[in-house]
């Protein structure tokens, strides 16, 4: 949407996504005030797992102060929101958790992770797209694809697959 912008933070001409202007204004303070993207907001879900993400959420990230320029780089800790039982999960998972920020990130800004226990406001749900049902003719020819495997779970999940595929591709 480069092309539509003015001199600032103006829009002109076609329409414009709530949500990116939200995140040009949001993200500056985010970065000033938590050290941390919006980015890394949005996508905590897909970082840490749909089960981690319900009762998480990243807070900052606390750089550690440097006296000097010359002095080396040194990762930042990643604050993380936690509710109660969900601590001790997460307290194993730190070393998995730390890779896959750092991996988002795209360099190994994070070294540790502090946990703060604390209430987690419930994430926004992805709404779930209604599916249609397969017609009797596509059931058929699920069945008839499937019916000679003998062996009942891999049965059921290419049933599963194909069941998706067919309702995908109309």
């Amino acid at each position: 949407m480069a092309g539509n912008r003015l001199a600032g933070n103006k829009y002109i001409g076609n329409p414009v996504a709530v949500s990116d202007l939200a995140s040009s204004i949001l993200d500056p303070v985010m970065r000033k005030r938590a050290g941390i993207s919006i980015e890394l907001v949005q996508c905590w879900d897909d970082i840490v797992g749909e089960r981690l993400a319900a009762s998480t959420r990243p807070e900052k990230l606390a750089w550690p102060r440097r006296r000097h320029e010359d002095d080396p780089f040194e990762p930042a800790a990643l604050v993380i929101a936690c509710e109660g039982a969900s601590a001790l999960r997460l307290q194993h998972e730190t070393g998995e958790i730390i890779a896959r920020v750092n991996a988002f990130l795209g360099f190994a800004a994070v070294g540790r992770i502090k946990i703060v226990q604390k209430p987690v406001a419930a994430p926004v749900r992805r709404a779930v797209p209604v599916q249609r049902p397969l017609t009797g003719q596509e059931r058929d020819k699920l069945s008839r694809m499937t019916g000679e495997i003998d062996d009942e779970g891999l049965r059921a999940s290419l049933t599963k697959l194909g069941t998706s595929i067919l309702r995908a591709g109309k």
